[in-house]
């Protein structure tokens, strides 16, 4: 299997899967000289890890990250950093009965139609566990990015959860980390705490949407036509385990909207330009504009329930399927630390372009 890496000089290859002894990722491309030890990546890991309330997984992984190369009294050399995520609550006899049937909505069938041979424990490299590995690039990013550009500030939050939306009038950005559904509105995180415990006791789950925002973004980063700054940032959300579709700024809603409405007007402010409004999401050409980058983000419900399903199995008999183990009712709670990691890791990779493509020239306004 190809294709596991990431970026274009901050570039990230992850390896691993659910059930096997450890996961982790090599992350190369890092400038020499960043002060970077695990204790910067781990409160990372620590927002993602499974087990923290009733509404995630009970599996419970203490997601320790170890630094084995790469970094040298506390500071990078310049060379791959490689970093390390033990397995250590795994419980493989939960996947016996799914060992030759294919649990729908998952990708168990399309692994074995690809490959003919798949790890069906936890399923393998499809698992949502495979994101513990990009949320420690994330980590590493966000050191890096706190060096080269200490303005950005990055963070993530759930603004649906199913049919319940957030009332943006209520947005409180206090809130984010006071409920275990990264809600900026403490009323809604209420209306979703019932919600998703009816749905998590009759063996349901449910599907999301996160919105990931980053200011203090620099203007100049992406380059048209084939690496544009939100093409690359909609590939790396788009690649999250049960992600299903991405938009930035005003995304789909831009279809609705005339050219009066959408177009981000423009005046000249102490500092330089001044925009309007944000309709692009901070990003116009591919190229990022100084205003804060918006992305929005949908995961599926979780595929693994315990209500019966109908499929298929490798002989293409057919059968009712229940699939038993420890799993989110609800996904994309978990999402929001991954999201967050691929706007870092995306930002970072960017940025690092830009100095080698441009030096950091940009042309004067005023």
């Amino acid at each position: 299997m190809s294709f596991n890496t990431f970026g274009h000089i901050f570039r990230v290859t992850t390896w691993g899967e659910s059930h096997g002894p450890a996961l982790g990722c090599t992350v190369d491309g890092v400038p020499p000289g960043i002060a970077l030890t695990e204790a910067d990546i781990q409160p990372w890991l620590d927002r993602r890890k499974p087990g923290q309330n009733k509404f995630t997984t009970q599996r419970q992984e203490a997601d320790q990250v170890r630094i084995l190369s790469g970094v040298f009294e506390g500071m990078t050399t310049g060379t791959p950093i490689q970093l390390m995520i033990e397995n250590t609550d795994q419980r493989s006899k939960d996947y016996g009965d799914i060992a030759q049937a294919f649990r729908p909505g998952h990708a168990d069938i399309t692994y074995h139609q690809k490959y003919g041979h798949r790890d069906y424990r936890g399923g393998g490299r499809s698992s949502a566990r495979e994101t513990a590995a990009r949320v420690a690039a994330g980590g590493v990013a966000r050191a890096v990015l706190a060096r080269l550009a200490p303005a950005v500030r990055i963070s993530g939050f759930m603004v649906q959860m199913g049919a319940k939306g957030i009332d943006r009038t209520r947005f409180d950005e206090t809130q984010i980390d006071q409920n275990p559904f990264w809600c900026p509105d403490a009323t809604a995180a209420i209306e979703w705490a019932g919600y998703l415990d009816e749905l998590r006791l009759s063996h349901n789950s449910v599907g999301a949407v996160i919105e990931v925002t980053a200011t203090g973004v620099p203007a100049g980063l992406g380059a048209p036509l084939y690496a544009k700054l939100d093409s690359d940032l909609a590939s790396g959300m788009m690649s999250i385990n049960a992600v299903k579709a991405v938009e930035i700024g005003d995304g789909m809603g831009v279809a609705a909207l005339t050219g009066v409405d959408n177009a981000d007007e423009i005046r000249m402010g102490p500092d330089g330009p001044e925009f309007l409004s944000n309709h692009a999401g901070g990003i116009l050409g591919g190229i990022s504009t100084g205003q804060p980058v918006i992305c929005r983000f949908a995961v599926k419900p979780t595929s693994s329930i315990l209500t019966p399903r109908r499929t298929i199995d490798t002989t293409g008999a057919e059968r009712d399927l229940i699939t038993k183990g420890r799993h989110d009712p609800c996904v994309g709670i978990r999402a929001v630390p991954v999201g967050e990691a691929m706007m870092a890791c995306t930002l970072l990779d960017h940025l690092l372009l830009d100095r080698g493509h441009t030096g950091g020239l940009r042309g004067k306004i005023g």
